[in-house]
């Protein structure tokens, strides 16, 4: 029996013009799932903060952080999914922007420093379960602890995706598309707001960084072009105008903020 090889490009299935990249946690929900876990049932806000800062300014890795963070929530998976269920909210514009882009053959692919399972019920609860199913997300995953189940106190962890600095290296992901040759080559836009989408920051065509979070300090720090937004309706309307014609990404990106 063979296994097929999977496309390391697999959004050119319908030869688009046009992919949009996105984060999950805070850009595409209004709140961020993994921080509500950590200062909710885990180390706190102020704690969360302060090793998030010492990623933001390079003195300790996403990777290493990000799982003492996790480590410090006990409650069991599918309680911690609940409480989720419960408080995080879609970004307002989501659902219009991402009919539009389906509309108008834009692939949007999720890249995610998140837990897999979580996101998947999420985004069934906020968008629809038939919506999710052909939606790519590609993230971490959560693995059982020795001797405990997703059940149990204290009984899972995080499995990263990768063994990067990052856990998730979502450049990686958008380097395959990148170093197309250019008649193959769409054009390569990404949203994020946190330290998790540092590597994905230089990487694309066109940045959309979430105004007054910690992308726009890393991409004003390195000199990395960047548009911001709030929400998605903003995000939609640069769009509409980019494939229209009326304005260039180029453009775009020298206005900034």
């Amino acid at each position: 029996m063979t296994t097929a090889i999977q496309s390391p490009t697999p959004a050119l299935k319908t030869n688009p013009k046009f992919i949009f990249f996105t984060d999950f946690d805070g850009t595409v929900t209004q709140q961020d799932s993994n921080d509500f876990m950590i200062e909710n049932f885990g180390i706190g806000s102020a704690r969360r903060k302060v090793m998030f800062q010492d990623v933001l300014f390079g003195r300790r890795t996403f990777r290493d952080a990000f799982k003492e963070m996790l480590d410090g929530v006990t409650l069991p998976l599918n309680k911690c999914i609940e409480a989720l269920l419960q408080n995080i909210a879609l970004d307002e514009g989501f659902k219009e922007f991402y009919t539009w882009a389906r509309e108008n053959n834009i692939p949007v692919v999720v890249l995610s420093g998140g837990i897999e399972p979580i996101i998947r019920a999420l985004l069934a609860h906020l968008i629809g379960e038939d919506e999710v199913k052909t939606l790519p997300i590609l993230s971490n995953d959560v693995a059982p602890r020795p001797g405990k189940s997703f059940e149990d106190e204290g009984g899972w962890e995080i499995a990263y995706r990768d063994d990067s600095s990052f856990g998730h290296d979502k450049a990686l992901a958008i380097r395959a598309y990148a170093t197309l040759p250019d008649d193959r080559r769409p054009t390569l836009f990404y949203a994020g707001d946190g330290v998790s989408d540092l590597s994905a920051a230089k990487a694309t065509d066109l940045l959309f960084a979430k105004s007054g979070h910690d992308l726009v300090t890393y991409c004003e720090n390195e000199k990395v072009p960047f548009k911001t937004f709030e929400n998605f309706s903003e995000i939609l309307g640069v769009l509409k105008d980019i494939v229209a014609g009326k304005t260039s990404v180029k453009d775009v990106a020298a206005g900034g903020a």
